[in-house]
């Protein structure tokens, strides 16, 4: 992954992206996270060869806990 450690500017160089089950429809608010990488590349799935973000496995398993724990709800 040819990264400067926050982002991968080709993002289609990398695979096992899935979106969540929790996307549905046509909402537009989607994003995508490639599997098997030992750092956990993000990308908005509207924006497939735009930049993908960059998160360290911690970082991202801290980012889903706290969503799943209502720290980000409006």
């Amino acid at each position: 992954m040819t990264t400067d450690r926050r982002s991968v500017a080709d993002p289609s160089t990398l695979t096992g992206w899935y979106k969540s089950s929790y996307s549905g429809g046509n909402q537009g608010e989607c994003l995508e996270v490639a599997r098997g990488h030992s750092a956990v590349p993000v990308r908005d799935s509207k924006a497939v060869d735009g930049p993908a973000v960059v998160f360290s496995a911690d970082g991202w398993s801290s980012f889903v806990t706290a969503l799943k724990g209502g720290e980000f709800s409006g």
